[in-house]
C-alpha cells in the first residue's frame, strides 16, 4: 500500500502487513520487512565513510563562519591576531616587569608569546567545542550529517586563527634576534600533532557539552587553571625542582606544555641549542593518537543521541 502525500511529494511505498504479523512485536516486523531504526549510529567504518564525503562541507563551513565571526568588528578579521597579542602584552606586563618571571629564560619576549599563542590555539579549541552541538541544535535537527563534522570544524577555525598568528609571532621572533634555521620546519608536525590533540579534545567536550549545558560555564576556569601549570609564562624545568617528582612528571607530560615545548624548539635558538628531551616528542605523538581515537571514538557512541530532547 501507498501513503497519502500531497501534491508534487514523493509518495513512500510500505509493505503490505499480513493477518499473520499480528502477534510480532514492532522489533520483529522492523526486522522482518528490513527497516531500521531512524538517526541509528552507523558502525565505526561506516561514520568515517560518511564523514570523509562531507570533508568539503567541513572545510567550507569553517571558512565561513570564520569570516562571519568579526564582521560587527570595524578591524574585522585583525582581531584574530590582535586577541593572543594583546593577551602576550598583559602578561608581559604581569609576569615579565611585576613579578619578574623571565629570570634564567633567554628571549623571553619570543618565549612568552609563542606560549601565548601556542596555548590559545588548544583553548579557543576546547571552549568552541564545548559548544558545537548546543549552539547548532537548528542545523543538526534539520539536516541529516555526521555530527562529528562540527567540532571538526571548530577546530579548523581556530587552525586558521592560529595560522594568521603564527605570521605575527615568526615577525616577533625575529625581531627578538633569533634568525630562520633548520629547526622551523619542525614547526609543521608540530602542528600537525597538537590540531590532531585539539580535535579529540573538541570530540570529547563536545559530547560533555551537549548533556552538561552547564560545563560551558566551568570551562573557562578549568582551562585558566590549565594554563597556569602549562608553563606558558615561566620555565617549568625550573620550577619543578621544588615540587615532588610525581607532580614534576605531570607538569612534564601537560599536553599543552609538550606542544608549547615543540614550537619553542623549534624557533627559539636557546631551546633548540639545548636539545629538547626525545620524551617530549613521544608524549606529542602519543597525545594526538590517545586523544584523537579516543575522542572521535566517544564522540560516535553518542551520534544517535545529538539534537534530541
Amino acid at each position: 500500500m501507498s501513503d497519502t502525500t500531497h501534491e508534487g511529494a514523493v509518495a513512500v511505498s510500505t509493505p503490505p502487513v499480513s493477518a499473520a504479523d499480528g502477534g510480532l512485536s514492532p522489533a520483529e516486523l522492523a526486522a522482518k520487512y528490513g527497516l531500521s531504526v531512524s538517526g541509528a549510529r552507523p558502525s565505526l567504518p561506516d561514520y568515517v565513510h560518511q564523514l570523509w564525503g562531507r570533508r568539503h562541507f567541513i572545510v567550507a563551513y569553517s571558512i565561513a563562519r570564520l569570516s562571519a565571526q568579526y564582521t560587527k568588528a570595524r578591524l574585522g578579521q585583525i582581531w584574530n591576531v590582535m586577541t593572543p597579542l594583546l593577551n602576550a602584552a598583559v602578561y608581559y606586563l604581569i609576569f615579565g616587569v611585576l613579578l619578574q618571571t623571565d629570570h634564567g629564560i633567554d628571549n623571553f619576549i619570543a618565549y612568552l608569546v609563542t606560549g601565548v599563542f601556542v596555548f590559545n590555539f588548544t583553548q579557543s579549541t576546547v571552549l568552541a567545542g564545548t559548544r558545537a552541538i548546543s549552539d547548532n541544535l537548528g542545523l543538526i535537527r534539520a539536516l541529516h550529517f555526521p555530527r562529528a563534522a562540527l567540532p571538526i570544524s571548530v577546530t579548523l577555525i581556530q587552525l586558521q586563527q592560529l595560522l594568521y598568528s603564527m605570521i605575527v609571532l615568526v615577525a616577533i621572533v625575529l625581531m627578538t634576534g633569533e634568525v630562520p634555521q633548520f629547526s622551523w620546519f619542525l614547526l609543521l608536525p608540530a602542528l600537525v600533532l597538537q590540531s590532531v590533540f585539539n580535535i579529540g579534545v573538541a570530540l570529547y567536550v563536545a559530547r560533555l557539552g551537549s548533556k552538561v549545558t552547564d560545563l560551558a560555564q566551568l570551562m573557562p576556569f578549568l582551562l585558566r587553571t590549565w594554563m597556569y601549570v602549562s608553563g606558558v609564562f615561566y620555565a617549568i624545568d625550573k620550577v619543578v625542582k621544588h615540587l615532588p617528582t610525581a607532580v614534576g612528571v605531570l607538569l612534564d607530560l601537560n599536553p599543552a606544555a609538550v606542544y608549547i615545548d615543540l614550537i619553542r624548539f623549534a624557533l627559539i635558538d636557546s631551546f633548540t641549542s639545548a636539545q629538547l628531551p626525545h620524551h617530549v616528542w613521544i608524549a606529542a605523538v602519543a597525545w594526538a593518537v590517545v586523544a584523537g581515537i579516543g575522542g572521535f571514538v566517544f564522540f560516535w557512541k553518542a551520534e544517535e543521541q545529538y539534537g534530541r530532547g
